[in-house]
């Protein structure tokens, strides 16, 4: 049993059938996060009326990899645990077991985040179906002290085939929705259950140089800011991405090594 007093953050473990305790929880506070400031303010402002007891709303945030998707609800608990927030993390492939973790929790007297990290379905998977229930709920409405927050590379979570994006056209049209097929409606209606869309960029080489000498600032460097500019963009080239996450591993890579 979770000692939620004690305990911010768990992970559902399905083989067990129960949440663990997670006690190594990632440092990284909201002043750290840069470059996203719209993202973090609106995310911010949303888990603030949580917390309140005010209506908000389940959060998506989609888009490119690295731009600090989740890294954004890490911080937002490290800021807000000792309000009350909580975080519970769930796979993808557990998404069956919500209305059990769900049992488990809508009685205590805290708020919680269910997080998926990377959440995205393929053509023929149908779990998000159990996502559903617990977005908006089904003959019982969903618990006021639980919102569900995700992480994605794609906005609307199930891919859209050309045959889709051909039916969906045919009913513009002719001016009706009639003619969408079930399946286009099934698999946009995931997302709309999302009140809070959050889109994530790739970050120019200036943001990049800017992240890098943000998080470098106060060290003390073996390197003139020049060389240490040079190493960072070079780092980033062999990776092929100049994002925040790479910044923070350039960074890592010359604190640790």
């Amino acid at each position: 049993m979770i000692d939620w007093a004690t305990t911010y953050a768990a992970i559902w473990r399905a083989k067990t059938n129960r949440l663990r305790a997670a006690t190594r929880l990632d440092p990284i506070r909201l002043g750290q996060l840069l470059q996203i400031d719209r993202q973090k303010q609106r995310l911010v402002d949303n888990t603030q009326r949580f917390l309140q007891g005010l209506p908000a709303n389940h959060a998506l945030l989609w888009g490119a990899k690295g731009t600090g998707k989740s890294s954004l609800v890490k911080a937002l608990l490290n800021d807000y645990a000792e309000q009350g927030l909580r975080v519970i993390e769930v796979d993808k492939s557990d998404l069956n077991d919500l209305p059990e973790i769900v049992d488990q929790i809508e009685q205590q007297p805290y708020r919680f985040i269910l997080f998926c990290d990377d959440l995205s379905f393929e053509e023929q998977e149908t779990s998000y179906k159990h996502l559903k229930s617990v977005l908006e709920g089904s003959i019982e409405l969903p618990p006021e002290n639980i919102l569900f927050y995700a992480t994605s590379n794609r906005r609307h979570l199930v891919p859209q085939t050309q045959g889709d994006n051909q039916e969906t056209l045919a009913a513009r049209m002719a001016d009706s929705s009639v003619l969408h097929s079930d399946t286009v409606e099934e698999k946009l209606s995931l997302a709309d259950r999302f009140g809070l869309w959050l889109s994530f960029y790739p970050i120019s080489w200036q943001e990049y140089i800017a992240v890098v000498e943000a998080l470098f600032e106060g060290h003390e460097l073996a390197v003139s800011q020049d060389e240490l500019i040079r190493q960072a963009q070079l780092f980033a080239r062999t990776r092929g991405t100049n994002s925040a996450r790479t910044a923070r591993q350039f960074y890592q890579s010359v604190v640790e090594g």
